[in-house]
């Protein structure tokens, strides 16, 4: 099993007091409540708030925090994938965690990672992949197979403590990590704070080793979505056995049915587009995916199982997401903008288009 290189790096303490500050557990519950300010866990919390924020403040302090139950539900769009959501004040302890230990790393990372962070997201990474398919002949396209299932809580705890040596906030991560999941210390569930910032932390290696010691310039990560570019194919092959290696001594493995090596010509399917190097697309399964939501939308407003404005505010997050491809078109024929009641009676009827 390949190891993973340990470099040297400066370890920061002094860091529980900041955590369990007043004002930062403050700012954590700013962040927590956000589009969920209606929620009856946030509204019990926030009417006794200095209290609450107190005894979390009280629990922290004296090593007698315990996480909640997390509830669990499936959703099966894009696929079926297993949800799972922290109570409320333990998102509130998350984000306090994250609010003095994320910076740490986040100087770390490499410019090409762009999932949870600020300034980047998922069209900032769309525009870096257009830009670097006009530089580049080839892409060597990859996905880790069963990747939150699979991240080792050991591998993951070794990883943050080479970074942060405050025992009382590793006693913490440790809690954290160990709440998160899953039989025989493995896996994280999607859906969560703390699960997408570990996620970052987990590849954060395996971006320096791809960027520093394979030499490759263009080279773009999502989670575990990644892409490198390069005019020589042989090269990009023998990249990918070497990424293989790698994540080896991560105890992961790349897709098998997910990964391969291709001209940029051919389009790229890349965090929902079909990317050219002249041009995107929405993907057809996306398009698809919407036409059943509004045809489910349409009948749910029928029953009154949902609110106009929330179909209107799904429209346009996804006429958002459209317009970022080549879409003026096909969003016009759509006739999004329009009257939403006129909209879901039109557009429920029409077959998917690109």
């Amino acid at each position: 099993m390949a190891q993973i290189p340990r470099q040297k790096m400066k370890r920061y303490g002094n860091l529980f007091e900041k955590l369990i500050s007043f004002e930062n557990l403050l700012l954590a519950s700013k962040k927590a409540q956000k589009g969920k300010r209606f929620k009856d866990s946030t509204g019990n919390f926030n009417l006794e708030l200095e209290k609450e924020l107190l005894l979390i403040q009280h629990e922290l302090r004296q090593g007698l925090y315990k996480p909640g139950t997390y509830k669990r539900f499936l959703i099966f769009e894009p696929k079926k994938r297993l949800i799972s959501a922290a109570p409320y004040r333990d998102r509130i302890i998350q984000h306090a965690l994250c609010n003095i230990i994320e910076p740490i790393f986040d100087n770390a990372f490499i410019y090409d990672t762009y999932s949870c962070r600020k300034g980047k997201g998922t069209h900032a990474a769309v525009e870096r992949f257009s830009a670097f398919c006009r530089k580049a002949r080839y892409v060597l396209k990859c996905d880790i197979s069963s990747y939150f299932d699979s991240i080792d809580h050991k591998v993951l705890f070794d990883l943050i403590s080479r970074k942060i040596k405050d025992r009382k906030v590793l006693w913490l991560i440790r809690i954290i990590i160990s709440s998160l999941n899953r039989a025989e210390g493995k896996g994280i569930p999607i859906g969560n704070l703390a699960s997408q910032f570990f996620a970052n932390i987990y590849l954060d290696g395996m971006d320096h080793f791809i960027k520093e010691k394979l030499k490759c310039r263009y080279y773009i990560r999502y989670t575990d979505d990644f892409v490198v570019l390069d005019d020589n194919k042989e090269k990009l092959h023998g990249v990918k056995k070497k990424i293989e290696e790698y994540l080896l001594g991560l105890r992961l493995n790349m897709h098998p049915d997910k990964c391969a090596i291709f001209k940029v010509e051919q389009g790229t399917d890349f965090l929902g587009y079909k990317i050219f190097p002249g041009h995107r697309l929405v993907r057809k399964s996306n398009i698809k995916r919407f036409t059943r939501r509004i045809k489910k939308y349409r009948k749910e407003l029928l029953y009154d199982k949902i609110s106009l404005a929330k179909i209107t505010r799904s429209i346009e997050s996804w006429a958002a997401h459209a317009a970022h491809a080549n879409s003026f078109g096909f969003l016009k024929k759509l006739g999004i903008g329009q009257n939403t009641r006129q909209f879901l009676e039109q557009y429920s009827r029409q077959p998917a288009r690109c």
